[in-house]
């Protein structure tokens, strides 16, 4: 490997707010630690387990949401945004574990859910019992249906999790009888066939039928999210992961969309109606001034864009602070496609001084271990991936049981409950299989995870040897591995400054970050030489003179 050249990335902004350079642990609260022994995890559990992730090393939580709700999307369906659901505990316990992490320097973020409620919201139950037209109804997306009946949905949308974007319902009768369909339900009319009362209506849900979209047109639906904000704020919480924060605007008319290419929300494209409409970007600058009263608070936006430049839209300084880029979590094992995917992050934010964010999985997508292959060829690479990860600038965020190197789990059938399963006819399997419970401890299931005889969804026996004690007393481990790279970036004043880029062998990378830090990644099945300088830590035991396949290694 050659002398680095070609500066890729500017130095970043001098040193400022602590997310610029923070590791976000992402706790998915079901599968992290049940401490009342139902078998789902809680805020007690997580609570219990504060010591571990300050062992880890990072410095701050994101909880997957914990917000009252039903739980037909696992929570990402709320129905009481200022509540605690009671599967978690209550909000006594959500605000000891602010105290007990803050006491440990652990900042704690929520996931906030902005572009649908539940169908189970007051909101919503009162849109069902109003008749068109009303107040109660301006709060979402309902409309009149197609076709001489009203019987086809207003438009071509699909929903994300399959079946169509819209709903049927009956309305109520205009005596006073409420023919009304029940949410979740899909009802479609023949045409020709008579209503009780006046024509159904329709409503829209990017997602489920039980998640009905917002209209973020009403003014009522603002003012509520203001007091949802100030709600958790006030409490402590040092910011919102805010979910799909580019679909919040629709588009004037919602019109059809003809072109679809792709229905998946990881893939979908840019031209994509139901998400990305300009006016998403006055949303967020309201936002951003309830957060400009909070100077300690991060916004970060869940934005599946892929232009570059209208990413960096939603991160100029009037908007989000940080927007999560998928890029890495979409890539596979190649050099030139690793690379290229942290040139376009840099690029991305670069326009408006914005902070690179990276991840390489979370509650959403495969795994890195098996996107990289599975067993022990996926683990060597998700070991060299990670110190890749934490060598860049900016913020980085690790999904709970990538720091032990967990795997997808191939589950039963019978034991899937993500509602992409039933919604795709059962063509999709959805996402339960890297939201499975942590082992923490043990040689056989629930490995501590829980005092019940097993978690809400099954673990495999095989993960014994992935436990977080057996590789805490394991200086090769996984987690060992972590936690010193953690610890290195934190105190090492090498990690600093920009990126240059060496020339590298067909199959490998290689940056200097401008602090004097060089990592080097092989994705090659032969050893390559290193770069000059002294290992400093290395994904593989050994690494003297070469860097072995499926390895990376920080040099100084």
């Amino acid at each position: 490997m050659s002398r680095p050249h070609s500066t890729s990335s500017p130095e970043p902004p001098a040193p400022g707010p602590w997310w610029r350079d923070a590791v976000f642990y992402q706790i998915y609260p079901r599968s992290f630690a049940d401490a009342d022994g139902d078998g789902i995890g809680d805020l007690a559990g997580i609570r219990d387990r504060l010591g571990y992730i300050e062992l880890l090393g990072a410095d701050a939580i994101w909880l997957n949401p914990v917000m009252r709700s039903p739980m037909a999307d696992h929570g990402y369906d709320v129905s009481d945004p200022r509540d605690i659901d009671p599967l978690f505990g209550d909000l006594d316990d959500f605000d000891e574990l602010v105290r007990e992490a803050h006491a440990r320097w652990i900042r704690v973020v929520m996931d906030l859910v902005p572009n649908h409620t539940s169908s189970a919201h007051p909101w919503f139950a009162a849109a069902l019992a109003a008749p068109p037209g009303s107040r109660e109804r301006a709060r979402y997306h309902f409309r009149d249906g197609r076709g001489p009946d009203g019987d086809e949905p207003p438009n071509n949308w699909p929903s994300i999790f399959g079946g169509p974007a819209w709903t049927h319902i009956t309305d109520p009768d205009p005596n006073g009888q409420q023919h009304q369909g029940r949410p979740g339900q899909q009802h479609q009319g023949r045409p020709g066939q008579q209503h009780q009362g006046r024509p159904g209506q329709w409503y829209l849900h990017l997602f489920a039928p039980e998640q009905p979209d917002l209209n973020w047109g009403n003014e009522e639906v603002f003012d509520d999210l203001e007091r949802t904000l100030r709600f958790w704020l006030d409490r402590g919480v040092d910011g919102f992961r805010i979910d799909v924060a580019h679909g919040m605007a629709k588009p004037d008319g919602l019109p059809d969309h003809d072109g679809w290419q792709s229905n998946k929300l990881l893939s979908h494209f840019d031209t994509d109606p139901r998400f990305n409409d300009p006016n998403v970007h006055d949303i967020h600058r309201r936002i951003r001034k309830i957060f400009d009263e909070y100077p300690h608070a991060v916004a970060i936006g869940e934005i599946w864009v892929h232009d570059p430049q209208r990413f960096a839209e939603y991160l100029r300084p009037d908007e989000l602070h940080l927007g999560f880029d998928f890029h890495l979590a979409l890539t596979g094992w190649d050099a030139t496609a690793i690379r290229a995917a942290i040139d376009g992050s840099l690029a991305a934010v670069a326009p408006v001084q914005g902070t690179p964010t990276w991840t390489l999985s979370n509650h959403d997508v495969s795994r890195e271990v098996t996107r990289f292959g599975g067993g022990p060829i996926g683990i060597a690479r998700a070991r060299a991936m990670i110190l890749v990860e934490l060598a860049l600038p900016g913020a980085v965020f690790v999904y709970n049981g990538a720091e032990l190197g967990l795997a997808d789990v191939d589950l039963p059938d019978e034991a899937l409950q993500d509602p992409v399963w039933t919604r795709s006819g059962h063509t999709d399997r959805g996402r339960d299989g890297c939201r499975v419970p942590l082992p923490w401890q043990g040689d056989r299931p629930p490995f501590g995870f829980t005092a019940a005889t097993q978690g809400w969804l099954p673990q495999p026996e095989s993960w014994a040897a992935l436990t977080a004690e057996r590789q805490l007393e394991d200086v090769t481990s996984m987690l060992s591995l972590y936690r010193s790279a953690l610890e290195l970036r934190r105190r090492r004043p090498e990690l600093s400054g920009g990126i240059d880029w060496y020339g590298s062998p067909p199959g490998c990378l290689a940056f200097r970050r401008h602090g004097g830090l060089t990592c080097a990644l092989n994705t090659t099945a032969v050893p390559v030489p290193l770069p000059p300088g002294a290992v400093l830590l290395a994904s593989t035991p050994g690494v003297d003179t070469q860097l072995p396949p499926n390895s990376a290694v920080w040099l100084l």
